[in-house]
Parts: structure tokens; C-alpha cells; sequence
């Protein structure tokens, strides 16, 4: 993973010492609230319901068990003992004082960590598929080309005003599983003819008005890709709206202009930028790279330790164990290893969020398990990228010791949701509680081996933190007249087969939105056919026989 150099250090100890006399100078009364907050804003500092939030940049979500370490030492000093994973690879803290969150970030750059740029109206955190050095079916490691745009987005003097937020992933399979295209920009890198390069899409996003973005170029030269990037963001702000807020991303501008006369425009915007050379030196990538070597894996261990005879010897698929590694466990490049997901999802638990004594937990498991390396993944998990087939039941019995061997990805408990009403000032209504009553439900029922795959969202208001728009089944939650409402939508998708849910009609309070999940299954499990998902069933027999189970009629 990467390392900071004296530059890097440098930069993030001198934002340190600017944000502590902001605010310092915001509590001695001589910056009103006005004044203070796009400062704050560009260190990650939000003001919420009931305190502030504190939210920390992990980029493209990977970390080593130091740094995981500091994020427990930080909820207990500065915060109530918990932190909040979230979709974009980050760690948020939900009741940081004012007065200590200077001290925070300062704590945090000793460990080269920063939440410089993880809100305001500029590039933010870089995402990339969280099993990026790890999956088999990778093109190349893409958190190298990541890290190219992080440092290249860092205080660009053209792109810290933008109309509104960007935000760009980077991933390296045909899989996508970082919702590539429901970014402002989404990158993959790609191989042709034996070339290395990367397609680019712009335009995607969700939000009240969510869009999928279109491809704009099949095919840029990967020592081109960062100039191609800056010819996206300067049309985009050089046209992006800023006369109102809810128009001015990306994807408005993209959609108002067209697709082909934005990529007129990029194209243009391209050539000139070959002709005076921003793109950084091949050899920055090069120094770059150099720190995503792969870790030195046990050659031979496919042939002593596979996942079968492993779990023969501990109890079988049907054991508890057998199932987390069955759900829980993701094919790796190197013989003989495994990723493995630790699911921040118990039944009844809070989506993302983790204690300090468990994120010990899991640093120490990254130590002696996972070559020193951690995730923090796009669906609120985290993840041990290099495991040995032979560890597996020492690290599950860990987990299961500290309340995180939970084995339910990508099922119905697996949910994706926002904090709502209990935290945001932005929200309509509570998530979390929500969230919680159905993983008990699906628990409880034993329904959720049986449902299978199933990936629900909830949102608690039409800005779409929590991915509703891209659930198999995604909830919002809106105000009706003062009180909370749930509409369902069936049918998104943020994968590579990317879809936008539909609203299937009118919404339910609480009680009901929990009885219509549970009438949506009902018609998956009646109408589906052999091994299909409910995606499948869904797009196969469309919308009419939910919405008869839902509401009586189609």
C-alpha cells in the first residue's frame, strides 16, 4: 500500500495546523458559523442533528492494522467508542466536539491519514473495487491508477470550487463491484492488444435524480488517462450549473448537453491539454506502483490446503463456519488464498457501524493473517484481502468471538443503509431502525438461505446515501405530511448489469414497508426459475405480479 514521503507528510501536518486555528478561531466568536463551515467542510467536519461529524479518507479502502488501530483510539478519545463505515470507503464520527477535532486529525496524520477532501464542492475520496490485488479476474491491481488521481486531485487549483461534488471510481474487472457507473466518473482499467488503458464513462449519480452514466471513450492510453480526466473536469466546470444546487452535478450537464456534444467537448479539451503536458511523469506512476507489489505468498498451497478439505476437517458446508465460508470467502489471484469479508451486518445490528475493541479485533487479524492489509468496502464491510485457506478457521473463531462472524454477504441482511433521521440533518426518516427490524425478520425466519442473493438499500431521503436507487430492493424514506413513509422500488442494480429501481406505488409506514419485503420474497420464491437471483426473476417477469401482491391489483 502506499507510504507517505516528506512531501505527502508535509502537506497533511500543515492542514493539520490551518484547521486548528480555524478553529479555534471559530470558537473564540471571531468566525461566525457562515464564515466556518466550507472551511470545515474541506477537513470532513459536518455539522449534524446533534453534534458534529467527523468523516476520515481511506482511500480506495485500503488500510494496514496501524492506521485501523488509530480509528479505535479515535472513537474512544474523541468520540463514543464506535466509528461508521460507509459506501465510499470512509470512516465517519458522529459525535466529534469542535474543540477536539483538531487533536483527531492530528492524531490521525502520525499514521498517514487525513479527511482533507471528503465533503465540499471537490473531487473527493477515490473508490475502487475493494478486492482490487486480490481478485482473479482483475485486469491489473487499478489502486495504483487510484492513487495517481488522489494525488492529482489533491488541492488542484482548478477543481476545489466546483458546482457541486465529484466523485470518481477506479476499477479493473468486467465485475464491477464499486457501482462504477453511478459515479461522475467512472474509470476501468483495461488491456488491448496488450496495451494497458482505461475506458471512461461520465454522468452517473444518484440523488434525486439518479442517472447511469454513458460510455464516453472506449479507450484512453493509461499515460493519458489523468489528461483525459482533467478534460472532464474542466468542461464540466466550465458548464456545470452553479445557479442551483439540485442541477449542478455532472450527470445534469451530460444529459442537458447530450452525451455526444459533451464528448465533443472533452475531446477538444483533450488535444489541447496533450499540447502543453499536464499528465504526470511515467515515472510517478512508476514510484507509485512500486508500493502495490504484490505480498509474499506461500507458493504450493493449493496443493496442501483447498477450501474443501479445509472445511471437511472443520465441520463441513452445513456448520456455522462452513456457511460464513461459503458466503463470506471471494476467490483469490494467488493458490491457496482467499479474501474474507467481515460482515459489519449482525441481525439487528447498525449497517457499517463498528466498535473500537472490534476494529482492535480486526487490525490484529490483518497483522498475523492478511500481510498488515485491510479494506473498508463499497457495501460497509470490511475485508482481510490475502487470507490462507489454512488460517480460515483460526480468523472466523476470532471474528465469531468479537460479534463480526456474521455470514450473510450479499443477502438480505447484507444492507446497504444511510443514518437517517437518528443522525442526519438532512433526512426524512430513520434508517437504521429499519434496517435492523428486517435482517431480524429474514433471521429469525430462516428465510434468508432460502432468498439467496438479494442486495437491499435504505435510504432516509431522496439524496440516496444509501444506494436505493440501485437495490435489487431499495426503500426511501420520505415525510408525509410529518410522518416517516416508505416507498419501495424493485429492480436496480449498481453491478455490471446496472439498473435504476422503479417505484413499484404508494409507500408504507414502517410495519407495512417490512410486510411488503416479505410479500416481495414471497412472489421471487413462488415465480422464480431454477438458480436465478431476484434481479433475475424480476427483469424475466417485470413489475405486475409485485405490485398485485403489494397493493391487489397491477
Amino acid at each position: 500500500m502506499y507510504r507517505y514521503d516528506s512531501y505527502d507528510q508535509a502537506i497533511v501536518d500543515a492542514r493539520v495546523a490551518e484547521f486548528r486555528d480555524q478553529a479555534r478561531r471559530r470558537l473564540e466568536g471571531k468566525l461566525t458559523e457562515d464564515q466556518f463551515k466550507p472551511l470545515r467542510l474541506m477537513n470532513g467536519l459536518y455539522l449534524q442533528l446533534h453534534a458534529y461529524m467527523l468523516r476520515v479518507a481511506i482511500p480506495y479502502g485500503t488500510l494496514d492494522a496501524r492506521q485501523m488501530e488509530m480509528l479505535a483510539d479515535i472513537a474512544d478519545k474523541y468520540d463514543r467508542g464506535y466509528g461508521h463505515f460507509t459506501t465510499r470507503q470512509n470512516i465517519q464520527y458522529n459525535w466529534i466536539k469542535l474543540e477536539d477535532c483538531a487533536d483527531a486529525l492530528a492524531d490521525l496524520a502520525t499514521v498517514e491519514m487525513h479527511a482533507i477532501q471528503t465533503s465540499g464542492n471537490c473531487i473527493r475520496n477515490i473508490s475502487s473495487d475493494h478486492f482490487a490485488g486480490a481478485a482473479a479476474d482483475e485486469v491489473v491491481d487499478p489502486r495504483p491508477y487510484a492513487e495517481l488521481m488522489r494525488q492529482w486531485s489533491s488541492f488542484h487549483p482548478e477543481f476545489t470550487y466546483l458546482p457541486r461534488k465529484f466523485k470518481i471510481a477506479v476499477i479493473a474487472s468486467e465485475k464491477d463491484r464499486a457501482a462504477m457507473r453511478l459515479h461522475d466518473i467512472g474509470v476501468r482499467i483495461v488491456k488491448r492488444d496488450g496495451e494497458i488503458g482505461a475506458e471512461f464513462y461520465a454522468g452517473g449519480g444518484m440523488g434525486r435524480t439518479p442517472m447511469v452514466a454513458p460510455l464516453i471513450r472506449d479507450f484512453v492510453p493509461i499515460d493519458q488517462f489523468i489528461t483525459y480526466a482533467e478534460a472532464c473536469l474542466r468542461v464540466y466546470n466550465r458548464y456545470g450549473r452553479r445557479d442551483n444546487k439540485y442541477k449542478a452535478r455532472i450527470k445534469i450537464l451530460v444529459h442537458e448537453l447530450g452525451a455526444a456534444e459533451y464528448v465533443r467537448q472533452v475531446e477538444e479539451e483533450f488535444a489541447h491539454l496533450l499540447s502543453v503536458g499536464v499528465e504526470p511523469p511515467h515515472e510517478e506512476l512508476a514510484r507509485i506502483a512500486a508500493h502495490f507489489a504484490p505480498p509474499p505468498f506461500v507458493s504450493g498451497e493449493v496443493e496442501t490446503h483447498s477450501l474443501s478439505t479445509m472445511l471437511e476437517a472443520n465441520g463441513g458446508q452445513g456448520s456455522a463456519f462452513g456457511q460464513w465460508v461459503r458466503r463470506n470467502t471471494h476467490a483469490h489471484k494467488a493458490p491457496g488464498y482467499v479474501s474474507a469479508v467481515i460482515s459489519l451486518k449482525p441481525a439487528g445490528g447498525i449497517p457499517g457501524d463498528a466498535t473500537s475493541e472490534q476494529m482492535r479485533v480486526v487490525a490484529r487479524l490483518a497483522r498475523e493473517y492478511s500481510f498488515d492489509e485491510l479494506r473498508v468496502m463499497h457495501t460497509q464491510n470490511l475485508l482481510l484481502p490475502h487470507v490462507r485457506i489454512a488460517d480460515l478457521p483460526t480468523v472466523w473463531q476470532a471474528l465469531d468471538a468479537a460479534g463480526l462472524g456474521a455470514a450473510n454477504m450479499d443477502t438480505i441482511e447484507d444492507i446497504i443503509a444511510c443514518p437517517g433521521l437518528d443522525y442526519c440533518s438532512l433526512a426524512n426518516a430513520r434508517s437504521i431502525p429499519l434496517a435492523q427490524r428486517i435482517s431480524e425478520r429474514f433471521a429469525e425466519t430462516g428465510r434468508t438461505e432460502v432468498v439467496g442473493e438479494l442486495k437491499l438499500k435504505i435510504s432516509g431521503c431522496i439524496n440516496a446515501c444509501g444506494h436505493h436507487h440501485a437495490g435489487h430492493i431499495g426503500i426511501l424514506g420520505v415525510d408525509k405530511k410529518g410522518v416517516e413513509n416508505y416507498q419501495l422500488s424493485l429492480g436496480g442494480s449498481e453491478a455490471e448489469d446496472v439498473s435504476l429501481a422503479k417505484i413499484t406505488g404508494p409507500g408504507f409506514d414502517e410495519d407495512g414497508v417490512i410486510a411488503a419485503v416479505e410479500k416481495v420474497t414471497d412472489v421471487y420464491l413462488a415465480r422464480r426459475s431454477g438458480g436465478e437471483r431476484f434481479l433475475d426473476t424480476y427483469r424475466r417477469i417485470g413489475m405486475e405480479p409485485f405490485k398485485e401482491a403489494l397493493y391487489g391489483h397491477a
